[in-house]
């Protein structure tokens, strides 16, 4: 008879698929959280900046192109046309109600456009704010384990102890603080630098 597999050497399989699941449904939150918060960005949009994006995405396809260009020319044909045949053209060359016509539509275009971009720029910031926060949690929880892999190494009695200098610099954990101050800084000596050439190559030619 074959020896059956000891409880020790079975395979916890309920922790495994308890493991699973709780994987599966972090999974199912993180994505429930990150479609609540496009939910609730669509739900602030007011029906004035819906029709503007509207507007805007449909500027944007190639098809606005053709019809621009389709408009200009019946405009101008039909004008050619009626002064060909005697007849009075509503808006002679150099067509001033065309251009008119094209200024207001670009102004139009534009503020649509711009509309877009500022409220996409927003949502944009908010999702920079949300990577910032979620870079510096995953320094701090991987120092925090660079510090329990290296408490676990000195108490390790088959382990060689040794000091690790860059081991020691990494359990560290970054201050948001002092690296915006650094970010800061150098921001600014680039500016400085940046104004600093022309005088510079001003002072060199002469």
């Amino acid at each position: 008879m074959e020896p059956k597999p000891s409880a020790a050497s079975a395979p916890p399989s309920d922790s495994l698929g308890a493991g699973s699941e709780s994987e599966s449904n972090q999974t199912g939150q993180n994505i429930a959280a990150v479609l609540d918060f496009y939910t609730r960005e669509e739900q602030k949009i007011s029906r004035s900046q819906r029709c503007l994006e509207w507007i805007s995405n449909f500027v944007g396809q190639p098809v606005f192109l053709a019809i621009i260009l389709g408009f200009v020319a019946l405009w101008m044909l039909a004008n050619i046309i009626l002064r060909k045949f005697g007849m009075v053209a509503f808006d002679p060359a150099p067509f001033f109600w065309l251009q008119g016509i094209v200024g207001l539509s670009a102004l139009l275009t534009a503020t649509s456009v711009l509309s877009t971009q500022n409220r996409l720029a927003k949502i944009a910031e908010q999702r920079a704010h949300l990577d910032l926060k979620v870079t510096l949690l995953t320094e701090q929880k991987v120092a925090k384990l660079i510090d329990l892999l290296e408490e676990l190494r000195r108490d390790l009695p088959n382990v060689k102890n040794r000091h690790d200098s860059h081991a020691a610099e990494l359990q560290r954990a970054m201050n948001p603080e002092q690296v915006l101050a650094a970010l800061d800084e150098r921001s600014e000596l680039e500016r400085m630098a940046a104004a600093g050439r022309p005088k510079n190559n001003a002072g060199g030619s002469e």
